[in-house]
């Protein structure tokens, strides 16, 4: 819903609970990975001390994953109709290049959420399945056979690899494509200029929904 937080003119991008959500999803996001590092990977042996030591990271690796799959979810469920790739997006798709660059004439018509956000969104959630699925012979090795254990190993450690690669795209896309995100998702508000600029076909939407938004 679109509504004026202030006398700005501003915009709600993101209620409170998608910013908790999101953080919370962040949050448990990299301790995850650190520790996961710590597990499987010897050059990064050493932050298992910073974490409080192996046998206390392989207890808790697991249950924060969980709690990081749970606000997945979460925000699976709310932001799922906006999520869904439409013809719209294939515009987008094809001046990718652009969109890279700045030019806000080929991002104008992106929804609440343009192709390149979508993309990384069912990225994630795919390799979060993949990790759920593969962790789980590994948090109980002896409910499986050998096979099973080895095929997990090489599914988590891809999965993740992925999940870490999908992460730094969309730190780059937020901080340098295009700057504000961050702020938008810690306020939870954006200017109507901001939004007109990367997200034009959104906010004509809500302000075809909500009158007020046209101030």
């Amino acid at each position: 819903m679109a509504q004026r937080a202030d006398g700005r003119n501003l915009i709600v991008r993101y209620p409170m609970i998608d910013r908790v959500v999101h953080w919370t999803i962040a949050g448990t996001f990299v301790y995850v990975m650190l520790t996961g590092l710590a597990l499987f990977s010897p050059p990064f042996f050493w932050l298992a001390d910073v974490f409080g030591g192996g046998p206390v990271i392989r207890y808790w690796h697991p249950i924060i994953a969980l709690v990081f799959l749970a606000a997945l979810a979460v925000l699976l469920v709310r932001w799922f109709k906006d999520m869904k790739v439409d013809a719209d997006d294939r515009r987008w798709i094809g001046h990718f290049r652009e969109f890279v660059t700045g030019d806000e004439k080929v991002v104008a018509d992106a929804g609440r959420f343009n192709f390149g956000q979508k993309a990384l969104f069912w990225v994630q959630s795919a390799s979060a399945v993949l990790l759920l699925l593969s962790g789980v012979t590994l948090w109980f090795p002896r409910s499986f056979d050998v096979g099973l254990r080895q095929a997990g190993f090489i599914v988590h450690d891809l999965s993740a690899i992925v999940a870490i690669g999908a992460l730094i795209v969309h730190i780059y896309m937020g901080v340098f494509v295009t700057p504000g995100s961050v702020k938008a998702m810690t306020q939870g508000t954006v200017s109507a200029r901001w939004a007109e600029a990367h997200h034009a076909r959104w906010l004509k939407a809500l302000r075809s929904a909500t009158p007020q938004a046209r101030h």
